[in-house]
C-alpha cells in the first residue's frame, strides 16, 4: 500500500507551525503469527479502512516527533527525520501485522514565512561573504600583479645585458671562426683538388680495365652467340628436314600398307560377295525350280479344271488392267451406226477368248464347254 501522511499548522519545539507531506510504502507480514495479528485487526475491513488506520498511526507519530524539532532540524536534515518517524512508528504498525517497508519527507512548508526568512538571512550573508572573498582576491590579484610585473622588468633587463654579452662574445669568436674555416677551406679546396686527380687517374685506369673486360665479354659472347645460331639451325632446319622427311618416309610406307589391305580387303569382300550372290542364286534357282514342278504336279494332277481355276481367278485382274486406263476417262462416245453398238459390244467380249489364248496358252472355249450343263 502507498500512503501519504500528511500534517497540518504542527508547531515546532520553537513554536513555528509547519505543514509536512510524506510517502509510505507499507504491506502486510506474511510470518503466520503477525498474518494473524493482521486478520485479527482487519478482518471483515476494506482496503480504504486500513490505509486510513495506518495513515492515521503515521501521521500521529509525525506530529509527535516534529514537535521535539527545530525548523532547521527538520529542514536541514530530512532524511534523519524519516528515519525518526519510522523508527517510532514501526513497532506500532508492527503490533497490527503491518511492516513500513519505506517512509520519505516529500515536502516542508510553512504559513508564516519562516522557511522563507531563513534562505533569505542564509542568502543575504553568502553574498556577504562572496563580495569581500571578490574583494580580497582583487586586492591580492593587484599586489601579486605588480609583483610579478616588477619580476618581469628586472628579468628583462638582466636578459637584455646578457644578450649583449652574448652578441660581442659571439661577434668574436665568429670572426676567429671565420679565419679559422676560410684556412680549412682553402687547405681543403687544394687537398680536394688533388685527391680529384687521384681519383680522376683511378676511374681512368678502372675504366680501362672495364673496356678490356668488355672486349673479353664481346667475343665470349659472339663465340656463344655462333654456337646459338649453329645449334638453331640445327633445330629449325636440320632436324625439322630429317623429321619431314621421315615423316614422309612413314608416311608413304603407311599409305603402302593401307593399299595393299584395302586391295585384299576389297577382293576379298567381292569374293565374298560373288560366294553369296551364287548361293542366293543357286537357292533362288532351286526353289523356283521346286515352284515349278509342284505346279506342274498340280496342273497335271487337276487337269483343265485347275488350269480353269487359274484362269478364272486371273480374269479380274485382267480385266482390272485392261480398265486401268478408261478409269481416268470421263466421257465414252461410240461412233456407228442405229443398231451397231450392240454387235460393237459384242464382237468386243468376242475377242476375248482369242486374247487369254494368246497370254495364257488355254482356250476358254474349250474349258467351259466341258463344264457340266454347259453348251458348245
Amino acid at each position: 500500500m502507498t500512503l501519504n501522511p500528511m500534517c497540518e499548522g504542527v508547531e515546532t519545539a520553537q513554536g513555528v507551525p509547519l505543514t509536512v507531506t510524506g510517502v509510505a510504502q507499507c504491506k502486510i507480514m506474511k510470518a503466520d503469527e503477525l498474518l494473524g495479528t493482521a486478520s485479527e485487526q482487519f478482518l471483515g475491513k476494506s482496503v480504504k479502512e486500513i490505509k486510513q488506520t495506518i495513515l492515521q498511526t503515521l501521521e500521529g507519530h509525525l506530529r509527535a516527533i516534529l514537535g521535539t524539532l527545530t525548523v532547521e532540524e527538520v529542514y536541514k536534515d530530512r532524511d534523519q527525520f524519516a528515519a525518526l518517524v519510522r523508527e517510532v512508528a514501526a513497532p506500532d504498525v508492527g503490533r497490527m501485522g503491518i511492516e513500513i517497508l519505506s517512509f520519505t519527507i516529500k515536502d516542508v512548508y510553512d504559513d508564516v514565512q519562516y522557511l522563507q526568512s531563513l534562505g533569505k538571512a542564509q542568502t543575504a550573508s553568502v553574498k556577504r561573504d562572496a563580495d569581500a572573498g571578490v574583494a580580497e582576491a582583487n586586492r591580492d590579484a593587484g599586489i601579486r600583479e605588480a609583483e610579478c610585473e616588477k619580476s618581469a622588468m628586472d628579468v628583462k633587463y638582466a636578459t637584455d645585458t646578457k644578450i649583449e654579452d652574448n652578441a660581442r662574445m659571439y661577434k668574436l669568436q665568429k670572426a676567429n671562426f671565420d679565419q679559422e674555416i676560410n684556412t680549412a677551406k682553402a687547405e681543403s679546396q687544394l687537398a680536394y683538388e688533388l685527391q680529384a686527380a687521384k681519383i680522376r687517374q683511378r676511374i681512368r685506369n678502372e675504366e680501362i680495365q672495364i673496356d678490356v673486360v668488355e672486349r673479353r665479354k664481346q667475343i665470349e659472347i659472339e663465340a656463344q652467340e655462333i654456337q646459338r645460331k649453329e645449334r638453331e639451325l640445327n633445330a629449325t632446319v636440320r632436324l625439322p628436314a630429317e623429321a619431314e622427311s621421315y615423316k614422309v618416309q612413314m608416311i608413304a610406307e603407311g599409305k603402302r600398307t593401307q593399299t595393299v589391305e584395302v586391295a585384299r580387303a576389297e577382293a576379298e569382300r567381292i569374293k565374298k560377295l560373288g560366294l553369296a550372290e551364287a548361293t542366293a542364286i543357286e537357292l533362288v534357282g532351286k526353289a523356283e525350280a521346286e515352284r515349278m514342278r509342284m505346279k506342274a504336279a498340280v496342273y497335271k494332277q487337276y487337269g483343265d479344271a485347275a488350269i480353269m481355276n487359274i484362269v478364272l481367278e486371273a480374269l479380274p485382274k485382267i480385266a482390272a488392267e485392261v480398265a486401268a486406263p478408261l478409269a481416268k476417262t470421263e466421257e465414252i462416245v461410240l461412233i456407228g451406226g442405229n443398231d451397231s453398238t450392240t454387235g460393237d459390244v459384242t464382237r468386243l467380249v468376242g475377242q476375248l477368248p482369242p486374247a487369254i489364248n494368246a497370254l495364257t496358252g488355254v482356250d476358254v472355249s474349250k474349258v467351259l464347254s466341258k463344264l457340266p450343263g454347259a453348251k458348245a
